[in-house]
Formats: C-alpha cells, structure tokens, sequence
C-alpha cells in the first residue's frame, strides 16, 4: 500500500509517517476483513499494541495536540491513534469535550469499543448525561459508544435497573447498534441477573436482541452452566411464535 498524500500540517503528515514505518501488510490483509464498513485501502497495517505504543510516546506533546485538532482522518489507524491519545486526557470537561468531537468521525467498531478516557471513571454521574445524549444520536457509531459506556461503568457499583430501559429503548436497523444492544445484555445477565433476567423470560426485547442476547451468553464464561441451559429454552423460534405468547 502506498501512503496517502495529504494537504494536511506537517506535524500530521510526520505522524502518519510513523504509521507506515509499523505497517505489517499481511496484518492489513487480515484486518480489514475484519471491518467490511471500510474500504481496504483506509487500512494501513498496524497492530494494536504498536498504535498504544505510538500513543503513548505521542502524549501530551505538541505534535498530538496538532493531530487531535485534525478531522477528519483517511486512515483507519489514524483513527485509532486519536482515540488511544484521548484515554490519557485528564481533565473531565476536555475529555468529554474532544470525545463528542470524534464520535461523528469513528466509522467502524474497532474504533468505537477501543477506547474510553480514563478520567470518564471518576466523573459517572456526569457522565450519564452524555450517554442520553449519545443514546438518541442519529450517528451509528454514537449511539453504540454510548451503549458501550453503560456496560464499561454501569453494570457493577453504579448499577441502576433504568440503564437497561435506555438501552432497549434504542431502536435501530443498524447491525452495529443491535449487536451492541445484544452485548450489553448478554453482560447485564452475567453482572446483574436478577435485574436482566426479566427481560428475556417477559420478551421484552425485539426478537433479533432476545435471541442474540442469549447467543452472546450462551457463549458468555461469565455465565453458569446451569443458567446457560435456562436461557437456551428462552430462545424464541420465529417472529410468529413471539407473536402468539405474547397474546
């Protein structure tokens, strides 16, 4: 692959610079087949570890500070690098605020689940705020971050049975959206059980969730095999069957 020339400041280009110098182009191969929403051509070949690395050593410098005020990006790993450099930001309110600048620019899942600033666990009652935000957003990948907020710090200590409303109150066509909504409560069972059990055993979910919920924790560790077979008999066989128990 060759790299993408751009108009961009120099400190932008010296970055995506660096990217080349780790690409591993059987990697690229291997991973973008992983991310079918992007075309090929945006992947360069990085391996996680390495952009973390990169990312680190990038921190809080001037040349970061550069990158981070530059969107959109072409490459998925510059993407990625955006959102490794966000997680060492420590003030809340600069978080959160680069944070909604970025969300309409992620593009894939790799982006959207790698990252969460870390200052985000010491701020959750604001945080809940954006989330709402976030759930109602017209933007795919918005919406499934904010999902994927309320399973990073909202199904332990701070746990509140209304999450599980917002979350299946979120209604999309979108894959990346239900699969998002079907992982959440695949790890909801697992955390709190007495509290998203319901949910599957009142078919409370739309059909495809139900039964994607109960995939995600069939195959779920977390999960007792005892329970695993419990949730097996919830499956529900088609729409029309849905239809006739819930009459």
């Amino acid at each position: 692959m060759m790299q993408k020339g751009s108009d961009k400041m120099p400190e932008v280009d010296a970055i995506r610079a660096q990217l080349f110098v780790l690409q591993d182009k059987e990697y690229q191969v291997f991973y973008s087949r992983l991310m079918p929403t992007l075309p090929p051509e945006t992947v360069i070949g990085v391996r996680v570890p390495l952009l973390r690395r990169l990312a680190k050593q990038l921190a809080d410098t001037p040349e970061a500070e550069v990158f981070l005020q530059e969107l959109p990006h072409f490459y998925y790993e510059e993407n990625a690098l955006h959102a490794f450099l966000l997680e060492s930001v420590r003030d809340y309110g600069t978080a959160l605020a680069a944070t909604e600048r970025f969300l309409p620019y992620v593009d894939n899942w790799a982006v959207c689940d790698c990252f969460s600033p870390k200052v985000f666990a010491q701020h959750k009652p604001e945080l809940l705020c954006a989330i709402r935000r976030w759930l109602g957003s017209d933007q795919v990948y918005t919406v499934r971050y904010g999902i994927g907020m309320l399973m990073r710090y909202y199904l332990d200590d701070a746990f509140r049975p209304e999450y599980l409303a917002w979350v299946a109150a979120v209604h999309s066509e979108e894959y990346y959206v239900n699969m998002m909504r079907a992982w959440y409560f695949a790890t909801a069972l697992a955390k709190q059980p007495a509290a998203a059990l319901p949910w599957l055993t009142e078919k409370r979910l739309d059909v495809w969730t139900h039964n994607k919920t109960i995939q995600k924790a069939v195959e779920s560790y977390r999960i007792p095999p005892e329970q695993k077979q419990a949730l097996r008999a919830l499956r529900i066989r088609s729409q029309k069957l849905c239809e006739e128990r819930c009459v």
